[in-house]
């Protein structure tokens, strides 16, 4: 195993295991935590050398940057999510290429999504961000828009909502972030009733307060840094 291959498995090792024992101190399974590998800026290279050591998701966030990887990297099953910011206009290179769209916060694009899945012959998994904090800064659907564009999503046949997504503010001590986590479960499940449909996902946690996500019930985590090390500038 060559020297960036045993790190990045002893990286990522370490953060499962963190992901494990938050989970049991929840009374949750460790395996119904999806831990997504942050990839952005980090060469398809990292991707490959992580997939070979067991790593099955990872997380993209710029289109042309993640296509080029998808392109480069199709021997392998893995599976890619979206996780970054996505405007309707660049939909349609996004639907049916990832596993999972985390970013979805307006009916245009959700839109766009189904307009391309539908004349794919798919259906597009996708997530919808919530804006828990209110942070302008930031993108995201507000906590009182939330059931509407639910709703209104239900109804579009080439996109499957799966869940809720959120990012919290930024705090030096991830405690503070929990109660971003814990609404955005209730969220979920107040949403379920209204939907009568179930939403089984919660991605929600990074490298800084994954601990306390996981422990509020996030079923994914979107870890870079802590496995890939410092980003090189876009």
């Amino acid at each position: 195993m060559n020297d960036r291959k045993q790190e990045l498995a002893q990286r990522a090792a370490e953060v499962r295991e963190a992901l494990a024992d938050a989970a049991r101190e929840a009374g949750r399974k460790p395996e119904d935590v999806t831990l997504v590998a942050v990839s952005k800026l980090h060469p398809a290279s990292d991707i490959r050398a992580l997939a070979e050591t067991g790593q099955a998701d990872f997380g993209e966030n710029y289109v042309q940057e993640a296509l080029g990887k998808l392109e480069e990297l199709a021997d392998l099953d893995v599976n890619f999510h979206f996780i970054g910011g996505l405007q309707s206009n660049k939909a349609k290179f996004v639907a049916g290429n990832f596993a999972l769209v985390h970013s979805v916060d307006s009916r245009k694009l959700a839109q766009a999504l189904h307009k391309k899945a539908e004349s794919l012959g798919v259906v597009q998994d996708i997530l919808i961000q919530v804006n828990i904090a209110g942070e302008t800064q930031k993108s995201g659907i507000t906590v009182d828009s939330l059931p509407q564009l639910a709703n209104e999503i239900m109804g579009l046949a080439g996109v499957r909502v799966v869940g809720l997504m959120t990012m919290p503010p930024f705090f030096d001590e991830p405690e503070r972030a929990r109660p971003v986590f814990s609404r955005l479960r209730q969220l979920r499940d107040e949403l379920e009733k209204q939907l009568g449909s179930r939403l089984p996902h919660l991605s929600m946690g990074m490298t800084g307060d994954f601990v306390p996500a996981v422990q509020e019930g996030a079923t994914m985590v979107r870890i870079g840094t802590r496995i890939f090390g410092v980003r090189p500038p876009r």
